[in-house]
């Protein structure tokens, strides 16, 4: 079988060997690596420098300002925004917790304040009726145009705290008279909380409260304002009148002639004085004669006060009873002696500001003297009542430089020593001291005569 088919076998072997020698000159076959990216020694390329990174540049001081200032600002903003959350955060707690205050205590702090209320309002309105019955003159039925004024100033201020007083009673009915509905419970807290649109007129309240507090405090202001204008053109302790002495002069002065002779071995001498300038030595009240201008002085320093009997050799001073930087304000002045124990007492607004013993002790004033207020006399003659006129030479003896500028009231003189109560009655501000005259010199009713542009105002 086997040989059978040998034969046929190469017959094939060699159709196929055949085939295989006529197609080799056709086909090559390349049996190496295909590298188609591959870089032959000779063709390499030059390499490519890289690029440098980009660096940026320099900045100026001015950006870098700017640049600061844009993140100060944006940490400014961050840290408002941060408050601002905050606020409205503690905001709403208060004003929840305003609420549940209301809601539980309305009814006993709404009493607390409507009587405070009123209270405040009353007195308002007693003190400005006060003011006006105290600056409108008793007696008199007709008053100048600054009191007037000042009449018509009060008037507005007294009809202003009424009308606050209305509004008062009005806020005060509608809030605490109405009635209480709608009160409910928070379901969280437990609290009781207002219900419907009570929220809304508490808060309508509120403003309306803040509204009359600031209402009433101006007119406060106000007021204080009046009283303090009112006081530095008034007169003190219930007085009338007082003498004006417009300006330091030699001519400006105001002789006082006394109904009983002055023969005193004990006296107190009392004024009100509101002086515009002092110098060194202003003379508010003087008596002497020929012999000794000098029997009696009060007098005025720089800031203090001085009291001479017999001459300057018996002195009495008080320092810092004027402040001659502050403003002008009335000051109550006494100076008191007793000559069988020679005790000298000087007196500032009702206090003993000074006393010296020793003083002129044994000595008598004498009559027969001549007494000024506003200058010194220096060695002349006394005026004649019937002739009005003096010596010769009488305008002479007086130094403009000792004159007294301001203005003077309540001059009165006794034979004797006041007493310490008498003496602080005498100085109230807002007392009736001037109704108290002396048995020497009565402010009132002793004659006075004002000389060369002294003159009496009311």
């Amino acid at each position: 079988m086997f040989w059978q088919r040998f034969p046929q076998a190469v017959c094939v072997l060699s159709v196929c060997a055949c085939l295989a020698f006529t197609y080799d000159d056709d086909i090559e076959v390349n049996y190496a690596d295909t590298y188609y990216n591959e870089i032959t020694d000779g063709d390499t390329p030059e390499p490519t420098p890289s690029q440098a990174p980009c660096s940026s540049p320099d900045l100026s001081k001015w950006d870098k300002l700017f640049s600061m200032l844009e993140n100060s600002q944006m940490r400014e903003n961050m840290l408002l925004q941060f408050a601002d959350d905050i606020m409205k955060g503690e905001m709403e707690s208060l004003r929840s917790e305003m609420l549940r205050f209301v809601a539980k205590y309305g009814g006993s702090c709404g009493v607390a304040v409507e009587t405070t209320g009123r209270k405040m309002v009353l007195q308002l309105e007693a003190r400005l009726r006060e003011a006006l019955d105290r600056f409108r003159p008793q007696g008199d039925p007709t008053w100048n145009s600054a009191g007037i004024h000042l009449e018509a100033m009060l008037q507005q201020l007294l009809s202003a705290a009424q009308t606050q007083a209305s509004r008062l009673a009005k806020l005060e009915t509608s809030c605490f008279s109405s009635p209480a509905t709608g009160v409910g419970v928070h379901s969280k807290t437990g609290f009781q909380l207002p219900g419907g649109h009570q929220e809304q007129e508490v808060a309508s309240q509120e403003v309306a409260l803040e509204a009359a507090l600031v209402a009433l405090q101006q007119t406060k202001v106000e007021l204080e304002e009046v009283l303090r204008s009112s006081k530095q053109r008034s007169l003190p302790a219930g007085c009338e009148m007082a003498l004006l002495f417009p300006m330091r002069s030699s001519r400006i002065y105001t002789s006082v002639i006394p109904d009983v002779p002055l023969s005193l071995t004990s006296f107190t001498v009392c004024m009100w004085v509101k002086p515009t300038v002092v110098s060194n030595k202003t003379v508010l009240f003087s008596y002497g004669n020929r012999r000794n201008p000098y029997e009696i002085q009060l007098l005025l320093g720089q800031t203090s006060a001085l009291f001479t009997i017999g001459g300057e050799a018996h002195l009495v001073e008080a320092r810092n009873v004027v402040n001659p930087r502050g403003p002008s304000k009335w000051i109550h002045l006494c100076g008191a002696w007793n000559s069988e124990h020679g005790l000298a007492s000087l007196w500032a607004g009702g206090k003993q500001v000074a006393i010296t013993p020793g003083v002129a002790e044994g000595h008598i004033i004498p009559d027969g003297g001549s007494l000024q207020l506003g200058q010194e006399r220096n060695g002349c003659c006394p005026q004649s009542p019937s002739s009005g006129r003096g010596m010769p030479g009488f305008e002479a003896s007086f130094d403009h430089k000792l004159a007294f500028a301001g203005k003077m009231t309540g001059v009165n003189m006794w034979n004797r020593v006041l007493s310490e109560d008498e003496m602080s009655q005498l100085a109230l501000q807002d007392g009736q001291g001037c109704e108290q005259r002396g048995n020497m010199v009565a402010w009132g009713l002793t004659e006075m005569l004002p000389h060369g542009g002294a003159q009496f105002i009311n």
